[in-house]
């Protein structure tokens, strides 16, 4: 059974996130801990997913978030 690519998936675990969009880890994961809710974070359990369109839109306007080249 072939695994399922970040590139077909519409909803992210923080990794692939990170490695999808390329992205700084330590500002991804202090994104994530703000109290602050964001509309592309959705939880499963305990467990932090992210809704790939919906963080597209956010990156687009916060593009600090991606690793210095």
């Amino acid at each position: 059974m072939k695994r399922t690519t970040p590139e077909s998936k519409d909803i992210l675990n923080p990794t692939e996130t990170i490695e999808y969009f390329g992205l700084s880890r330590r500002k991804f994961y202090s994104l994530l801990s703000e109290k602050k809710e964001h509309s592309f974070i959705v939880l499963y359990g305990s467990r932090k997913l992210i809704i790939k369109a919906g963080f597209e839109k956010y990156l687009n306007a916060h593009p600090e978030l991606r690793r210095c080249k």
